[in-house]
């Protein structure tokens, strides 16, 4: 009889949450184009393949830039404390010059299928990789996966054949295998600029939920980090009913108000009492270090971007060996804290400088530092979310955030990973790791 009331009353219980109305952000529409929205032309909703392409111009510029540059001496045993060390930046900007292969990379980029397809006034760049092979028994789920900065659609390059093939690469998939579609935001890549002010994460939501009906998919997945997150959370909380689950591998949280400011104090004597686990101790103290000094230290770029992008982004548009300073630091610290104190940064024990400088060379052909810098100037929403939801939190992060804080927006967590290495861009650092936390989470959704 117990059993039976016990049964009655989940029941009722998962038939009162149904039946909830759950608020979402209304999606609204937009016009980034330039000048008015035309009235009466209707946009071209045709979705036109796309091929990267460079000529003898565009390298000869280059290398006449980088053979220009001037360099100014860096501290002595300053490593990487003031900033990228322009002893190895030459040591960077000569390989650059006399070994890097542009042609080779574009190649390279040029093996997914690239699409554009004009969306709201701009043309919107993305690659569409679909399984070469479904074995009988696996469901193709589409996944949406979304970049930040100062990353590209690059960085999923080495998931990309995980997901799509991961028997081959020896991932436990279930009976699950994706389809993927790597957009970049507009203003970022191959994707054009805004030419309207106010461009946001709101914005871009519904560009790639337009993407998505565009492409002919009712639901799927999405995942993303920096930039991604923000964007991929927004889909989640616009169209719900689209998102069939959320992964992410960053978790924007406010860290302000009187009990989280309680759980600090006594998570470091009494984790358990707050909800901290020992992991999350270990990542998040000593608390000031780590969430204050060691963010206020990584955050410069922030308040520039956020306030005069332009101002900067002048200098960085101009000249590549700047622009190469600027963007790989940030491979280097958010990737380990600890490569501060090399000399190198760290940086080619983890990427190689092949990779790293086909990141920058997007930027750089594309003349796209400058909107992607604009991006940090709008605001974002903090709205809950309601999709499934998984978060995988890797050591190495700007910040950690503990699943007793991020259910406070997230309301539907189904899974919380700690990952056992790894730091910001995971999916080009650490793409099997990621590969195999997506695949665990979208059969634990499948299943529910």
């Amino acid at each position: 009889m117990w059993k039976q009331a016990s049964a009655l009353s989940w029941m009722l219980v998962c038939w009162l949450m149904s039946r909830r109305k759950i608020k979402s952000i209304e999606m609204g529409d937009g016009w980034w184009g330039s000048g008015e929205k035309p009235l009466k032309v209707k946009e071209d909703e045709s979705i036109r393949p796309f091929k990267i392409e460079t000529s003898d111009e565009e390298i000869e510029d280059l290398h006449r830039r980088l053979d220009q540059a001037r360099y100014a001496p860096p501290l002595e045993g300053a490593a990487f404390n003031y900033g990228f060390n322009s002893d190895y930046l030459q040591k960077v900007v000569a390989y650059w010059r006399n070994k890097f292969d542009w042609r080779k990379q574009v190649e390279i980029l040029n093996k997914y299928p690239h699409f554009r397809t004009t969306i709201e006034g701009i043309d919107i760049h993305f690659i569409h990789v679909k399984p070469s092979y479904v074995p009988h028994g696996k469901a193709v789920q589409p996944i949406l996966m979304v970049h930040g900065w100062p990353g590209s659609f690059y960085e999923f390059y080495k998931i990309i054949p995980l997901l799509t093939d991961p028997t081959k690469h020896g991932l436990d998939s279930g009976d699950v295998v994706f389809e993927v579609i790597c957009p970049s935001i507009p203003g970022y890549g191959f994707s054009e600029a805004p030419h309207q002010q106010g461009f946001d994460t709101l914005a871009t939501a519904r560009i790639f939920h337009k993407l998505m009906k565009r492409l002919g998919f009712k639901e799927y997945y999405v995942q993303g980090g920096d930039w991604g997150s923000r964007v991929t959370t927004n889909m989640s909380q616009m169209l719900p009913q689209s998102v069939k689950g959320l992964h992410l591998n960053l978790v924007f949280i406010s860290i302000r108000g009187l009990k989280k400011m309680i759980q600090v104090m006594l998570g470091t004597y009494v984790p358990w009492l707050v909800g901290f686990t020992r992991e999350d101790v270990q990542r998040m103290y000593p608390f000031m270090q780590k969430n204050v000094f060691d963010i206020l230290r990584e955050s410069g770029y922030l308040h520039i971007q956020a306030t005069k992008p332009d101002t900067a982004g002048c200098g960085l548009n101009d000249s590549p060996v700047g622009l190469a300073a600027y963007i790989l630091e940030k491979f280097s610290t958010w990737t380990d804290k600890s490569f501060l104190s090399k000399d190198d940064g760290g940086l080619e024990s983890k990427y190689s400088l092949d990779d790293l400088l086909t990141n920058v060379m997007i930027y750089w052909v594309t003349a796209s530092i400058v909107p992607s810098m604009r991006y940090y100037k709008e605001n974002f929403a903090r709205d809950p979310v309601y999709v499934p939801t998984a978060i995988a939190a890797f050591p190495q992060e700007i910040a950690h955030t503990p699943q007793v804080w991020a259910k406070n927006t997230f309301k539907n967590i189904v899974r919380y990973s700690y990952m056992p290495r790894g730091g910001h861009f995971a999916a080009f650092e650490e793409p099997k790791l990621l590969a195999q936390d997506i695949f665990y989470f979208v059969r634990k959704v499948e299943q529910l």
